[in-house]
């Protein structure tokens, strides 16, 4: 085999190893992001959000989000991003809320896991989700000034 036709048989198999990786990836996406994206879209249909919006709405509104984006906040801390992302695509919010949900939430994503690796390296869990949660929510309300 002559250099040429290595470097075409590497380029090949690290093709499909990129492919195989890649579809696996999609893969275990899928499985998070579909059922909350049906999950949140019942919620809707079923009115539930429609109730349980209004409770939210007087401080989700100081942050420039409507009442229904709790929830994304919610799945989005307790869960992980990807849980976050269905229940964004099955809301219709604006570029603006999208853009706050999203900085918000790369401060405080994921709070239990993250909490837990930082509890283990001997930082305080109390200050770190302080820290995160407060600069989530500082983030928000400069972005709902600047936006």
């Amino acid at each position: 085999m002559n250099r040429r036709e290595a470097g075409d048989n590497m380029i090949e198999e690290s093709g499909k190893r990129g492919l195989k990786k890649g579809l696996i990836t999609l893969w275990k996406l899928t499985k998070i992001v579909v059922p909350v994206y049906f999950f949140v879209t019942l919620l809707k249909m079923s009115h539930i959000l429609d109730t349980i919006s209004p409770w939210f709405e007087p401080a989700m509104s100081i942050l420039g989000l409507p009442g229904e984006a709790s929830v994304v906040l919610v799945l989005g801390n307790f869960i992980n991003l990807y849980a976050s992302i269905g229940a964004i695509v099955s809301m219709s919010l604006t570029i603006k809320q999208i853009t706050i949900l999203s900085v918000m939430l790369s401060f405080s994503h994921s709070l239990f896991l993250e909490s837990a690796v930082a509890k283990r390296t001997g930082v305080s869990i109390v200050l770190v989700v302080f820290i995160r949660l407060g600069l989530a929510i500082i983030s928000a309300l400069v972005l709902n000034l600047l936006l």
